[in-house]
Formats: structure tokens, sequence, C-alpha cells
């Protein structure tokens, strides 16, 4: 014999309230709301729903206007989409929860009931463990609480489900913190590195005892997060609710108890697979400010405080050494430049071995002259990035490298300036003129194809064109004045380069009367231009790179935050070098 099949209806969301309007109707979600108006017929429309809804059998029959309907059926529709309404079997009571957030209550239901959390501590009278279980036990489950007394006081560890999943906490007079859903070694592995990385020397302590909610807050988190995952609901701090968290890293909820608050926060060095780099600037500062997160983070997040954003943009932000200044034309790729060598200087400090390598290249146009020289670890958001920064940086370094003949001028010297005309050229040295009170002392050579070297007040810069060049050089001479003029006691400064251009101008769409004095369009120019620089870089500066290894545990963390935001870090491939040969004379420049 084979069961009847069991007939679904739509039913209203526990938890949904409704407001009647005027002319209308107001419903509110858990996390989401709608509101219908245009009619006064609405309410009583609502009325003959949510009997319908409710499973009313006087109200399912049609009512026999086929207006009538259509305006249920439009009004039905609009429910689900807002996922205000959720199929349930007739007669069979829809639970509070998980029928507030389930697509399939009952499935879910059946789930919990199911299980058989057990919950650990070293102590199994231990409050917070105990009220993890009677949280456990209001979603639906049957948990046991255990002795275990390996693990240290103030963690409770509750597993469930087959597989078996697991969800940490860990609570203290200074705050605590609920791990993210994973297997048992997982998560007993979590619990013990973010133990030790939130301790209470590390920020967040005030001593004294914790407020008696505070427990009792952890407690239901705990046991939120395994109910959903062993009911197969999405997780509290899904990626898709927060912009902050990053999906494939896990998200911690980090609870403070002065004043009482807690919110989960991205664990950009937690387990988890290398993600995909950023396909754009704002998917790049997302995860910036994931690196930087105050508590988890691995890097000071970049900040422009109160510092002006005019005539150019500056952030500031904390490095090993000190103070590390960044400026750009735009506050957000301030940001990017900031976070990227930052990073690099993480590394160097933790990682001795990633500070600089020498590396070999060949110069000239015809007898080739083999030099040494130093290349450092370069950090970018993807490859591109990562690989545009390194050949800058090897480029810059390669000893006055003689520069191809038959452009003409002194010493490979473009003739005619063309720079002098270009928007951005003439805007960026204009506005160093102005602050230095006279015109700035500038030099342009090309260095090789469509390579440029520009130095402007001491500043250098390579570009694909002697006006890219010259402009971003007078941009990092001018915010190295103006952090200067502001008094940063600056120990490092960086600025924006064209390996950024690409993740900036990505997915804009630009109008046809929008000319290269937008910074907008001067980006799309600069990553049009990118990949020709870094190919005649290449043939340049013979550099060969190979992905960042770390080699301490102290580098560990950064190498792992780093991987799991989608970043690359590259260092220079192993070579083998001659000693280097004394340095030719600089070539002749156009002042």
């Amino acid at each position: 014999m084979t069961a009847e099949p069991v007939t679904e209806r739509p039913h209203l969301r526990p938890g949904v309230a409704v407001t009647p309007l005027r002319e209308g109707l107001h419903l509110r979600g858990r996390s989401t709301s709608l509101t219908l108006e245009g009619s006064r017929s609405l309410p009583a429309l609502w009325e003959v729903l949510s009997a319908r809804l409710d499973g009313d059998p006087a109200a399912t029959a049609e009512t026999g206007h086929p207006k009538v309907e259509a305006a249920l059926a439009t009004v039905t529709a609009r429910l689900r989409e807002h996922d205000l309404l959720v199929d349930h079997p007739d007669g069979a009571g829809l639970p509070p929860w998980p029928g507030s957030v389930a697509d399939r209550p009952g499935d879910a239901a059946a789930a919990l009931a199911a299980a058989h959390p057990v919950v650990a501590s070293a102590d199994p009278d231990d409050a917070t463990a105990r009220a993890v279980a009677r949280a456990l036990a209001r979603g639906g489950a049957r948990p046991t609480v255990v002795a275990e007394p390996a693990l240290p006081a103030g963690q409770v560890l509750a597993v469930a489900g087959e597989p078996p999943v697991a969800v940490g906490l860990r609570y203290g007079p200074e705050g605590g913190f609920v791990t993210a859903p994973a297997d048992p070694e997982r998560a007993r592995a979590d619990l013990a590195a973010l133990a030790e990385r939130l301790r209470p020397d590390s920020g967040g302590a005030n001593g004294g005892s914790a407020p008696r909610a505070l427990p009792l807050l952890l407690a239901a988190a705990t046991a939120q997060r395994l109910l959903c995952a062993v009911a197969g609901l999405p997780d509290p701090a899904d990626p898709r609710d927060d912009p902050r968290l990053l999906a494939g890293r896990p998200a911690v909820l980090v609870a403070e108890a002065r004043p009482l608050r807690a919110e989960h926060r991205p664990w950009a060095a937690g387990p988890g697979r290398a993600a995909d780099p950023p396909e754009d600037l704002d998917t790049a500062l997302r995860r910036i400010a994931a690196l930087g997160d105050a508590r988890l983070g691995v890097l000071d997040a970049p900040s422009p405080g109160d510092l002006p954003q005019l005539p150019a943009a500056l952030v500031t932000c904390r490095t090993p050494d000190g103070i590390l200044a960044a400026g750009a034309a735009r506050t957000d790729l301030a940001r990017l430049a900031a976070a990227v060598r930052a990073a690099e200087l993480q590394a160097a400090a933790a990682d001795p071995g990633a500070a600089g390598r020498r590396v070999g290249a060949t110069v000239g146009a015809v007898d080739g002259v083999t030099v040494g020289f130093t290349v450092g670890i370069a950090v970018g958001a993807g490859p591109g990035h990562a690989l545009g920064r390194a050949l800058r940086r090897a480029a810059l370094a390669v000893p006055a490298a003689p520069a191809a003949p038959g452009d003409g001028g002194d010493g490979g010297t473009p003739s005619g300036a063309p720079w002098r005309e270009h928007p951005q050229a003439g805007h960026w040295t204009a506005a160093l003129a102005r602050r230095l009170g006279r015109d700035a002392a500038l030099t342009v050579r090309r260095l090789a194809g469509s390579a440029y070297l520009a130095t402007v007040e001491g500043s250098r810069a390579v570009e694909a064109t002697a006006a890219d060049a010259v402009a971003v050089a007078a941009l990092d001479a001018l915010t190295r004045r103006t952090a200067r003029d502001l008094g940063l006691s600056a120990i490092h400064h960086t600025s924006f380069s064209g390996a950024a251009a690409p993740l900036a101008a990505a997915g804009q769409q630009l109008v046809d009367w929008v000319d290269e004095g937008w910074t907008s369009r001067w980006l799309a120019g600069l990553a049009d231009r990118e990949a020709d620089l870094q190919t005649a870089l290449l043939g340049l500066t013979g550099l060969r790179t190979a992905p960042w290894r770390p080699g301490t545990a102290a580098a560990r963390p950064l190498a792992a935050a780093l991987a799991g935001c989608g970043f690359t870090a590259l260092v220079p491939a192993p070579a083998l070098l001659p000693a280097p040969a004394p340095a030719p004379a600089p070539a002749g420049g156009h002042r």
C-alpha cells in the first residue's frame, strides 16, 4: 500500500505581523517587509486571504468573482516573492521555529527532533553549558550535557548531526565568542585559535565580572548556529545578509561585556579555501575591511580619519615599523594602496626571507649587461595587481638601465613633451606647483617599449605613457608634500600606481563625453595600457615571480588571510647571479 501524498498549502510564516492601512497593508517578517497600497479594498481582501492561509475550509472555496480571485492571486504572489509564505500540510502544526525561516518547516523540525546534541564542558554543571542545552531543547532537539576535562574552563563545545557538526563558545569576564559551524576537530582547533587571538590582553578587556546576560547571549547564539546547521537552514552569519562577511571564510560572533554587545565578524585568517581574486575595487575594499577587522583582522584598517581629501586623498594605517601614509586621486584608491603596502611590510616583518631577494636582469638594447637588484614581496588584489606592483618596483630598482634609443631627445627622452597637454599630468603638476610655490623639478625618459619613467620632485613612477608616468609621479610627490605639511609622523609613504587601474575600471560604464580629465576615464585608459606595460617591464627587468610561501609560523596567519580574501603575494623566483657590475652613469633627462 502506498501512502497518500500529503497536500500542502501556503501558510503565513510564524511571526509575520500585519498592519491594515487605509488603502493597503503593511507586512513585516523576520528579515523583510512589504507594503501593498492603492485600494481601500485591500484590508477586506486580506481578511479573505488570511482565512485561506489559516486553512479555514470555508475560505478555501473560490469566491466566484474572477476579479477577486485575480487580486488574491496577485497578493499571494507578492507575499511569496518576499518570503512571507511557506508551504505546509493542512492540519499539521506549523512550528514557530523553524517555521519562520525554513523552506520546508516540517522536514527541518523532524531533523531537529532526531538530533541528539552533546554539550561538553570541563564541568557538566557549568551554567553556560546548561544554558546551551536549554536553548537547544527549546529549538526542538534533545541535548545531553557531558563532562570533558580536556576543554579549558570557560569553553563549551556542542556537537550534533550525522555527519557531526560542532559549534564552540568561550566566555569570560571581558566577553566571549561563538565559532562558525564546522566538523568537531575543526571546531576544537578554532576554539583554541580564537581563544588565543581574542585573549583579554588583545583588546576588549575591562576587568570585573561579566553581565549576567553575556553567557545567555553566547549560549543562545551557539544553539542557534548548531540547530541551523543540523536543520539545513542558513547560518545566522550569512554573507548574503551582511556584506561585511566573506563567503568561504568563517564568521565569528564576538561579544563584549561592557557595553554588552555582540556582532558577527569576518575571520579572514580562519580555515577555508583560497578565494577568487576580487573582480572590482568595491569587492577588494570589502575584503580589505575584513583584513583590517578590529578584532580578527591581520592588518590595521587604512582610514582617512580627519585628514583632508583635497587636493589629493590621504589615508593612514599602522604597520610593524610605524605609521604608513598613502595617497591617491581618490580615497578608495588610497585605501587599496595602503592595504597592499601594509601587507608587504607586515610580511617582511614576520618573514624576513620575504623582505628582499636579489634577482638578475639583462638591460640595454644590443649588448646586454646583467645586473643584480633587490625586489621584496609584492602584494596585490589579484595576480595582475601584484605583478604590476612587482614589475614597477623591479624597473625602479634596476640601476640606471640605459634608455632605449630611437625616441629623440637626450638619453631617450620623448621629444615634444606630450605630457604637458595631458589633463591628468597637467592637473597634478599644477597642484604640486601650487603647493611648492614654484614649478616642480621633472624628468621623463623612455625605458623600453611601452614603459616610461618620470621623476617629479624625487618621486618616481613607471607607466605606459610619458603622461601617465608624470601624472602618477606628480601625484605621489604631492601626497608626500601634503603629508609632511600636515605634520604626519609617517615612517612609510606609498601611493597609487596604474597597477590598480584594472580593478578601479572594472564594471564601469562611461559616457562618451567623459574624457581623461575625469579620473574614471583616466583609470580606464590606464587599465587598457597595463598589459602592454607589463610586457615591456618583463622584458626590461627579466623578473620572474613565484607565490609567497611563508617561512615562519608568525607569517602564516597573514598568508592565510590574504589567500582567503583572494589577494596575491609574489616574491622573485630564485636566481643565481654573478657579482653585481658597477652601475653605469645615469642617462640624461629632460627638465
